[in-house]
């Protein structure tokens, strides 16, 4: 049964039972053996609550990725106090936004390491999906008549417009990057931060793997930054702008401030990541040692096979012991390009298999590894090689060729990685096919994939990290914060510095610590946030609508003091003193929240936002005198300090859009407890996970391929005959495909490589054919060179002057296998092949093809095809329209978040008011309670 409402209700409503008698169980328990202590699970909306996303979880993991894909992008309709407008980021802007990756790339790494420049630019939709969200109520008192521009007496505003316009006024924006989060979450930071917040819907593995999700964050910040000229929203300034992001896509974010960064551009005011995702390759030890106490499955992301995923529909095949010497060594990706050192390898060892007998050790491997990378010549190291592996290595000398190139430049291919193992006696495990559905085994390694093994994370502006301490990612995301704030105290490993130049670069080039905010949160799983009615996610909201607020309203001194929890209240002002010395004087809002929102601590709490705990008793965090300053911290990298690890510089220019720091603290770094409240978090020296050395990190190892293998194994076992049939309808797909290029070709269709020629695909093959390309014919230039504004065949398709490339135009690319774009066995490639033939065709295409009378017939009866309109596209791009069933499950999480807010909130006021009644004094603000 696949991911549906129905599906989702049946799989869930037994855990919960069962979770609300277990609950009470082990409390009883508790309360017989006088245990006092605390624990997240001790709430019953929380316990039932992660319980019942977990399962949820687990139940995508019993199904299709498509199947989980369709049911998480299904568009759900907004509530009626939200202003949710949806709007596509258009071709021009993804143009623009494509030419930064090419310029941050550079030709060689857009050949060997991407796989080229055209296949990740291939999109079925004609721009990227995206919404504008805030509350409702900031619009209500605005005259659209007076604040827009653009309408003229000719042009009337198309609802859309006339939101977004009524939007203008709200300063603050965040571009919110999501992994699996709900849209109540975004409603909740745009009325928190008294803003509007931009969604962007980026495409999903592994359809579109990495670096089609970059590609297109980077156009909705250039559409927010530089909108096209029928945008209907006026240019964002950087400053006024926080990337947000929660799990693979705060990992998003961190990528995409690496690109600003290295390309000079502008960066936003600031970045919050939630439970970032920044280590692909899950290196650090609480990856499993958390497994327990998080929402992540046991066994990873792993899937009933489909035409989709996996690649290979048996993959604990894919894991053997190794049947060579390195390349690469153990714990290592291959290199995905090539290299002189890495030609060096390959004509020391021998390439052909091995028998398994004869194949060395991990350590031996190690030590032939060293020898190889200590020496110039291979018949300088014979004797050593033959002594390390026990193998007799005939002498061979290098040839270049005249472009300094080696001779294994041109068919060049990495080999599969080899796993680390625990012991090093043992033969290491290869890993024989992709295993992550975000990018290539060789991928993963990279700085825009596995953000956490950038050269450098400084230079950054200011960062707020939070995670959970039961989360599987915790380790990775406190050294990234750490790294962060401290670039030279956590080096890259030598290894993935040696073959990049922009990493060696950027290692020596940013320098200057990056301003950090890391709180880790007790007891909390991935991506905290989901539990939105827990003290601890509570609290995460008001912080990070106080941290949006601060770096986007306070840019004058935001430089020295880059965190609002410095700041304390007093009186009608505070004086703060600027990086000229002068004084600043901040000033109350005296019209409450709404108005032009001023600092985040002087604003109105909303009546959700108490300052009394679960107890009665007032919240430590906040007081009436000074606000809800966070007054109990471990701020480290005081400028001189003895424990700031670096000397505080000042920032480069031109290296970051963020005042430069003449003084202050580098990093913030606390744990909040399960109430919300803040403590010290224990120093750096005390913490295993920041003691790990540099050459242990990004590399793959042993244990967690094993648990891998161990699920996929059950996996595979359990799906063997739906593997069978998936193979059987991918080889029917691929005939199909042909099919709809035949009869194309037949109706018309001519598509330009580029090199002066045109090409007709079909049956009537040449000579002269481009490599690879057996049913293709050359066909004459049309006269007048190539047609681009119109179909001559057809008035129901266009081809667009903007839409670079489709997916006959990537003959010399080669992109990941799961890519969709140049697949021809799956659902979805057919539907994007067929959206690019016959509807809204690239500029390479010279006509657009009228459809067979019997094609348009078959269409009608073909749920992934349409008669008339262009077919839908994969939901890994495209939402999904809720079927016949009025409650789709995300409304309903949301429905019981927002009953457990409420419930918990009445609870908290009969506190509160149990409290005054006993004597004990309320704090109280203009006569609300705050």
């Amino acid at each position: 049964m696949p991911v549906t409402t129905v599906s989702a209700a049946v799989h869930i409503t037994p855990v919960a039972v069962k979770t609300f008698f277990k609950h009470y169980k082990i409390k009883g328990l508790k309360l017989t053996r006088g245990d006092a202590g605390e624990a997240a699970t001790d709430d019953i909306f929380f316990d039932e609550g992660f319980n019942i996303v977990r399962a949820f979880i687990e139940l995508g993991t019993n199904n299709t990725i498509e199947s989980l894909q369709a049911f998480t992008n299904t568009h759900v309709p907004a509530p009626p106090w939200a202003a949710v407008v949806p709007i596509t980021i258009p071709i021009p802007t993804c143009n623009a936004a494509a030419d930064v990756l090419i310029d941050w790339f550079g030709p060689d790494d857009l050949k060997y390491v991407v796989g080229g420049h055209k296949w990740w630019q291939v999109r079925g939709l004609d721009g990227v999906d995206a919404e504008w969200i805030t509350e409702r109520e900031f619009l209500e008192d605005l005259d659209v008549e007076k604040t827009s521009e653009k309408k003229t007496p000719e042009k009337q505003l198309r609802w859309e417009e006339e939101m977004v316009s009524k939007m203008e006024h709200l300063e603050t924006v965040m571009l919110y990057v999501h992994g699996d989060s709900h849209r109540y979450q975004m409603i909740r930071y745009a009325r928190k931060s008294h803003g509007r917040l931009f969604a962007v819907n980026y495409r999903k593995a592994p359809q579109y793997p990495w670096p089609c999700p970059l590609h297109d964050v980077i156009a909705a910040y250039l559409y927010l930054t530089r909108p096209p000229p029928n945008a209907p929203h006026k240019a964002v300034p950087p400053e006024k702008i926080v990337i947000a992001g929660d799990s693979a896509g705060a990992g998003l974010c961190v990528a995409l401030l690496t690109v600003l960064r290295d390309l000079g551009m502008a960066q936003p005011a600031g970045a919050v990541l939630i439970s970032p995702w920044v280590d692909l390759t899950h290196s650090f030890p609480s990856v499993m040692s958390n497994a327990g106490s998080d929402i992540i499955p046991p066994y990873g992301f792993i899937h009933k096979p489909s035409e989709t995923w996996p690649i290979q529909t048996q993959m604990s095949h894919t894991v053997t012991a190794t049947e060579t010497n390195p390349p690469p060594i153990p714990g290592h990706a291959d290199e995905v390009k090539p290299s002189p050192k890495r030609d060096r390898v390959l004509d020391a060892v021998p390439q052909e298999p091995l028998p398994q007998d004869e194949v060395p050790s991990q350590a031996s491997m190690m030590m032939l590894a060293d020898i190889i990378e200590s020496s110039d010549w291979v018949d300088d190291v014979n004797t050593e090689i033959g002594r390390a592996s026990g193998i007799q290595v005939e002498p061979r000398m290098m040839t270049e060729t005249s472009s300094g190139r080696t001779r294994f430049t041109e068919d060049y291919e990495p080999k599969p990685p080899k796993v680390l193992m625990e012991n090093p006696d043992d033969v290491p495990l290869e890993l024989q096919s992709q295993i992550q559905i975000y990018a290539t085994n060789e991928q993963l390694t990279h700085p825009l994939v596995s953000p956490l093994l950038q050269a450098s994370l400084g230079n950054f502006c200011p960062l707020y990290i939070l995670a959970g301490d039961g989360e599987c990612l915790v380790d990775e995301i406190v050294y990234l914060a750490h790294k962060a704030a401290h670039p030279a105290s956590y080096p890259l490993r030598q290894g993935a510095l040696s073959g990049s130049e922009r990493q060696q670069d950027n290692a020596k080039r940013f320098t200057t610590p990056t301003n950090v905010h890391l709180q880790v949160f007790d007891g909390m799983p991935h991506v905290l946030t989901v539990f939105g009615y827990t003290e601890s996610a509570r609290y995460a909201y008001r912080s990070i609508a106080q941290f949006v607020e601060h770096v986007t309203q306070n840019t004058t001194y935001l430089g020295n003091f880059p965190f609002p929890e410095l700041y304390k209240e007093i009186g009608l002002e505070e004086s703060v003193h600027d990086s000229d010395s002068e004084v600043v004087k901040i000033k109350r809002s005296k019209s409450g929240r709404g108005s032009k929102p001023g600092p985040p601590w002087f604003r109105k709490k909303s009546k959700d936002e108490s300052s009394m705990n679960e107890k009665g008793n007032e919240d430590p965090t906040t007081s009436a005198a000074t606000g809800p300053t966070l007054l109990s911290r471990h701020r480290v990298g005081f400028a001189g300090g003895a424990d700031a690890g670096i000397e505080e510089e000042d920032r480069e220019e031109g290296t970051s859009s963020a005042p430069q720091k003449k003084s202050g603290v580098i990093m913030l770094r606390e744990r909040v407890d399960i109430h919300g409240h803040v403590r010290p978090m224990e120093p750096p020296e005390e913490m295993p996970n920041l003691r790990i050395p540099p050459s242990q990190i990004g590399l793959i190892k042993e244990a967690p391929v094993r648990r891998w293998l161990l699920g996929q194994t059950m996996w595979d076992e359990r799906f063997r005959r739906r593997s069978k049939k998936v193979l059987e309808k991918r080889k029917k797909l691929e005939e199909k495909a042909e099919k709809i290029i035949r009869h194309a070709t037949g109706q018309g269709l001519v598509v330009n490589t580029g090199e002066g020629d045109a090409w007709a695909f079909g049956e009537q093959a040449g000579e002269g054919a481009p490599d690879g390309q057996d049913n293709v014919r050359p066909m004459a230039q049309p006269q007048g060179g190539r047609k681009s504004s119109r179909s001559v065949l057809t008035t129901t398709g266009i081809i667009d002057e903007n839409k670079r490339y489709g997916p006959l135009d990537l003959d010399d690319e080669n992109p990941p296998p799961s890519a969709i774009a140049k697949r021809r066995d799956t659902p979805e490639a057919l539907a994007l092949l067929r959206k690019c033939v016959y509807h809204t065709a690239p500029v390479t295409h010279n006509t657009v093809p009228k459809r067979k009378t019997m094609e348009v017939i078959k269409a009608m009866f073909d749920p992934s095809d349409h008669p008339v309109k262009p077919p839908p596209q994969s939901a890994s791009e495209q939402q999904v329209q809720a079927n016949l069933i009025p409650m789709h499950g995300l409304r309903v999480w949301d429905f019981l978040v927002g009953y457990m807010v409420r419930n918990k909130a009445k609870r908290r006021a009969k506190q509160v008011a149990a409290a005054v009644g006993n004597g004990v004094s309320g704090v109280f603000n203009g006569g609300e309670s705050t």
